[in-house]
């Protein structure tokens, strides 16, 4: 898996460096390209193309965000979809909107193999996700649409947004808001996944989800930290073998 940071985001930093340790805990080779901010959008599209046509690369991520001089649309759009463990590739993405095979986008990817490791029923339940990035918002949706799930998607201007919310089974908050999803948020039952995370007032990582609140009412709820960061991360290593697999011809 070939790693590419531009920058010196210290979020992206936390991140690369856990992917980093994962690899060599699971015994995957990583190549780690890190680029001053200052690099030419050219230069890192060629990097890209290298890594492209490079044999031993099966997997191939350009962490986010990216400089404001590079298009991140062109950048994502340059890495081959059968390397883009990301699943951001626009080919990933449409595959996943029709219901075919793609490498899927990690962190939604992470939220349905949470939810099934500990046997949540999927098929018709009630599920609302707070937030439509391209991210995690849309993509969960369309997972929770093939796990045969009724999904209703909302984000900032939706209204009466509590009471909605309190209609779900499974409530996927992803709206970037420190502790926005409190107790009036979620029915008595319901299971909460919390994809946030954030910095709240003192300093502290917290999820989207207000913990206090909300623990005490739902049947399960997802931690902030160490809940769907290290399931993002595991999808990611899932998704680089996958793509080993199809590129080597072995599935």
């Amino acid at each position: 898996m070939a790693v590419i940071q531009v920058g010196e985001d210290p979020a992206s930093s936390i991140y690369v460096n856990n992917k980093k340790k994962a690899c060599e805990e699971t015994g995957m080779l990583s190549y780690g390209y890190h680029l001053p901010i200052e690099t030419d959008e050219h230069d890192l599209l060629e990097l890209i193309e290298q890594l492209n046509q490079d044999p031993s690369v099966h997997g191939i991520l350009c962490q986010l965000p990216l400089p404001k001089q590079m298009n991140e649309f062109k950048i994502i759009s340059s890495i081959n979809p059968s390397k883009d463990v990301d699943g951001f590739h626009p080919v990933n993405v449409g595959l996943l909107t029709i219901g075919k095979d793609a490498l899927v986008s990690c962190t939604p990817a992470g939220v349905i193999e949470m939810l099934k490791a500990y046997k949540i029923p999927l098929v018709g339940a009630n599920c609302v996700i707070v937030g439509r990035s391209n991210i995690v918002g849309k993509p969960v949706a369309q997972l929770m649409l093939k796990e045969h799930a009724t999904v209703t998607i909302t984000h900032s201007r939706t209204k009466n947004l509590p009471a909605v919310c309190r209609q779900a089974d499974i409530l996927i908050a992803a709206i970037g808001k420190a502790e926005m999803i409190t107790a009036e948020y979620v029915k008595p039952g319901a299971v909460v996944i919390d994809v946030g995370i954030n910095r709240n007032a003192a300093g502290k990582v917290v999820g989207d989800v207000d913990f206090a609140s909300v623990s005490p009412i739902a049947e399960a709820i997802s931690p902030v930290p160490g809940g769907v960061g290290p399931m993002t991360i595991a999808m990611l290593l899932m998704n680089t073998f996958t793509a080993f697999q199809r590129i080597e011809g072995i599935i």
